[in-house]
């Protein structure tokens, strides 16, 4: 029977070292800057030299951030991409509102509501085509697109219900540009104006006094407007007169009527009338109603113009326009009589005479 054999005395055979498991991983790369500035690099770099070179001193200039490296390359990279894809939008959504303004099947409201709509197309496929060429992961911004999304729900809740508003008007027709509606100001004084512009936030109104209220598009949609042209420019406005009460009424209604029809702006159909309003304490008060079709031009310097006729109309008709007058009856006393008496005395009292 043979037996073992004992081990000999020589140099045991090495057995290999055990690689660790993180030894046979590729070792990480450095993370740099976006995707877009790394592949013009290497397309710049690949053209010459000479670009090369600038390329390379530009990317010398760095900062690091931990493992993140951005370089003036970078910079001037993204900065070249944001500033050409905001030139690319401005110019696209200029050359669609001309687009637009050409169709003249449309109108007014019609053409600024497509405008709108173009507008916010075309700057929402730039958004996403800067992010596309910039090489950004849209999954690293989950968590931000989260809270914009809550900074909308709570900070930005008016601007975006003044624009879904603008455009809600825009569609309904209910307030276009060009239209005169009635304006109250924070004082409570109302005045008319005329819409000049629907914007993103707010319309535009002016007033004959030139003033330019900015109106949240919001208050429209859900406050009550008096829209003097929404379905008819034809606008009624009166004006009160008083005449005495000895005057020939049926001649003051004539001259009233004459009055009116000699003002360029008042419309002749539907013609101009006359009320009696009330018998007043001093005058018989009248009004004069008449139309116009152009509230845009004002209101004020209409009944301005039919008030002046009819004051030389009157006074060639020797009509009286009264004015206000009292009676003052005193009721007799003892004591009024004696403050009376004391006050002839004195009224006829010598003078003393000079020393």
């Amino acid at each position: 029977m043979q037996g073992e054999t004992p081990p000999s005395d020589g140099a045991t055979p090495t057995t290999a070292p055990v690689e660790q498991a993180w030894s046979l991983a590729e070792p990480a790369q450095e993370q740099g800057g976006l995707d877009a500035a790394d592949g013009a690099r290497e397309a710049l770099s690949s053209r010459s030299e000479t670009v090369e070179s600038v390329v390379d001193t530009l990317d010398a200039v760095a900062l690091s951030f931990g493992e993140f490296r951005v370089s003036l390359f970078d910079v001037l990279m993204v900065s070249s991409v944001i500033i050409g894809v905001l030139v690319f939008a401005w110019f696209v959504s200029r050359m669609a509102r001309r687009l637009v303004r050409r169709m003249t099947r449309l109108d007014n409201a019609q053409q600024l509501l497509v405008e709108k709509v173009a507008t916010i197309i075309v700057w929402a496929i730039a958004f996403f085509l800067a992010i596309d060429l910039l090489g950004i992961d849209l999954t690293a911004l989950a968590v931000f697109s989260g809270a914009f999304g809550l900074a909308i729900g709570f900070g930005l809740q008016k601007t975006f219900g003044n624009l879904i508003a603008g455009i809600i008007l825009l569609m309904d027709r209910s307030i276009k540009p060009g239209d005169v509606i009635a304006v109250t100001d924070m004082a409570g004084n109302e005045s008319f104006g005329q819409i000049r512009k629907i914007g993103i936030r707010a319309v535009s109104v002016t007033t004959r006094d030139q003033r330019e209220y900015l109106i949240p598009n919001e208050n429209l949609m859900i406050n009550q407007v008096e829209n003097w042209s929404y379905s008819s420019k034809n606008v009624r406005m009166q004006v009160p007169v008083g005449v005495s009460y000895e005057a020939d009424m049926n001649l003051a209604e004539k001259l009233m009527l004459e009055a009116a029809k000699s003002c360029e702006r008042v419309l002749s159909a539907p013609p101009p009338t006359v009320w009696m309003k009330e018998y007043g304490d001093s005058s018989v008060n009248f009004v004069i109603h008449c139309w116009i079709q152009d509230p845009e031009e004002g209101v004020g310097n209409v009944r301005s113009v039919v008030l002046k006729k009819l004051w030389w109309l009157f006074k060639e008709h020797d009509i009286e326009i009264p004015f206000p007058q009292r009676d003052l009856h005193i009721r007799s006393s003892a004591d009024f009589d004696r403050l009376i008496e004391v006050m002839g005395q004195g009224a006829i009292a010598p003078a003393p005479a000079k020393e």
